[in-house]
């Protein structure tokens, strides 16, 4: 086999990225303007979401929507055990305590059952996280908590993804997307919030902004230059500049291509890799829209030739990049420490952090580096086949 170089991700954009950034450069409006204004428009549009609320990252995004609520010190957050470790921050960050709930091996996602067994009566908040573009059932989510629990989408995966016709943030309080460079489409870094509720956007257009009483863009193109804004709130600079909002409208306007693509090449992968009994494929089910962020399988360590690790490593070494799903938080360095968890604690997310692959999936890809990939996993399980001959 010849070696190719595959990466686990790449941005897509172009010239017509680089050209939109121009505008803000020609009129000196770098940081947070129209071009954002426009960006949170067509974003919250396209999702049938009446606000969006561009930020720094779905970091910070979270971050936000935790003060928004009012969560702090006492407050419990139910939060997946199985997920990037910022989505379980952000609740340190507030003086709160995160409830690690665990996951299903199946979807990588928590469910409602799993919720629901975790609820008492200092949870306040729920933060469902979408992982690798598979949306979690949220509308079934809101049945199982009690009313005054409030629900946070993490979204980062899911641009675009739906269930039940549903885009990300119809069930829930608000929901929070990423824009990082790994995700289908990009500003950079950036974040995005969608919520349906006014008086949130409008509070969450405040935190953003340091607390500020007025927008940018009202005191600076306003009639009365002498006004300073009012700062009644304590916030934060989590605003996105214009450059990356003037990229996002036209990465955006890509969107639906983009996401047709990586369908078309995770259908491959799934015709392709599905006679592999040692191989868990992604999970789709019915009338979801999977965002495909990642295709991420799971090594079946009792079935496989190699395990997981080994069979990174061969990849690296045919030119073909790989990583782990994503990790168990409660299995990280500082939680183990702070919380003195144990990694059999949470079984399903240990198993998904020890088992879960992710192979390449962009928009560079080609279906020739589709079929380069599965000629490996074919040659693994010849491996396995001679073993079980002799």
């Amino acid at each position: 086999m010849n070696k190719n170089i595959i990466a686990i991700s790449s941005p897509f954009a172009g010239e017509e990225e680089w050209l939109a950034t121009r505008e803000s450069f020609e009129t000196g409006w770098l940081t947070q303007g129209p071009k954002v204004a426009e960006f949170e428009r067509r974003f919250a549009e396209y999702h049938k979401a009446p606000f969006g609320i561009a930020t720094t990252s779905c970091t910070t995004s979270l971050h936000l929507l935790l003060v928004a609520m009012g969560i702090g010190p006492g407050d419990d957050v139910l939060v997946p055990a199985f997920t990037w470790i910022s989505t379980v921050n952000v609740i340190l960050y507030c003086g709160a305590n995160p409830v690690m709930v665990d996951v299903d091996p199946k979807t990588n996602n928590v469910t409602p059952e799993l919720l629901k067994l975790n609820v008492t009566d200092k949870t306040k908040a729920v933060i469902v996280v979408h992982l690798f573009g598979l949306c979690v059932d949220v509308a079934a989510v809101r049945q199982v908590l009690p009313s005054h629990v409030r629900i946070i989408e993490d979204a980062a995966c899911a641009t675009g993804a739906s269930i039940n016709g549903d885009f990300a943030g119809t069930h829930s309080d608000a929901a929070a997307f990423s824009l990082h460079p790994r995700k289908v489409i990009t500003t950079g870094e950036g974040g995005m919030i969608l919520t349906r509720d006014a008086e949130l956007a409008e509070l969450l257009t405040k935190l953003r902004n340091h607390g500020a009483e007025i927008s940018e863009e009202a005191r600076h193109l306003g009639p009365k230059p002498h006004i300073l804004s009012d700062f009644n709130l304590l916030g934060f600079n989590y605003r996105m500049t214009d450059i990356q909002g003037a990229v996002g409208v036209v990465q955006l306007s890509r969107l639906k291509t983009l996401l047709c693509q990586r369908q078309q090449l995770a259908s491959i992968y799934n015709d392709k890799l599905s006679k592999y009994d040692w191989l868990v494929l992604p999970f789709q089910g019915e009338n979801i829209q999977h965002g495909w962020q990642s295709y991420v399988v799971h090594v079946l360590p009792e079935k496989a030739p190699l395990s997981r690790n080994q069979i990174m490593e061969i990849m690296q070494e045919k030119g073909v990049s790989t990583r782990p799903g994503t990790h168990a938080v409660h299995m990280q360095g500082y939680y183990l420490k702070h919380f003195g968890y144990k990694p059999e604690d949470f079984p399903g997310a240990q198993h998904c952090h020890e088992n879960a692959m992710a192979i390449p999936l962009h928009n560079k890809m080609t279906e020739s580096d589709c079929n380069y990939i599965v000629n490996i996993f074919d040659l693994l399980n010849s491996s396995l086949e001679s073993l079980c001959v002799e």
